[in-house]
């Protein structure tokens, strides 16, 4: 196996486990997050209908004009704070937080406390 392999099959069993545990017993909308190299991507999810209830990225108009860059650490908390004031308008105040395989570090902290300010609990 070579070594990209590994790191995706890696990554892949993160992402399962995180995903288990937040899953279990839970009938919150989960709270996903992704990352590319260039931008960041946020939404809610209920699982039960398998529908995305609020999303937000660096992608979105509302917030790719005001970003310098789309890719770091600022990019993440205005995906986060605009995700959380979506959520509040649409009176989603709970979620469970699914950080998808990612280190709770750097981007992915950044947009959850940025959503956990604009009102969501996790």
């Amino acid at each position: 196996m070579n070594r990209l392999t590994a790191k995706r099959k890696a990554y892949t069993s993160r992402k399962r486990r995180v995903r288990k545990a937040v899953a279990q017993g839970n009938s919150r909308p989960r709270l996903t997050v992704y990352k590319s190299l260039k931008h960041i991507y946020a939404q809610i999810v209920d699982d039960a209908s398998g529908r995305t209830l609020v999303e937000a990225s660096t992608m979105g108009r509302d917030l790719r004009d005001d970003l310098k860059k789309t890719s770091d650490v600022a990019a993440a908390k205005a995906v986060g704070a605009a995700l959380g004031r979506k959520a509040v308008a649409r009176e989603i105040t709970k979620v469970a937080f699914d950080r998808n395989g990612y280190a709770y570090h750097g981007k992915v902290k950044a947009l959850a406390e940025a959503a956990r300010e604009a009102g969501l609990e996790f």
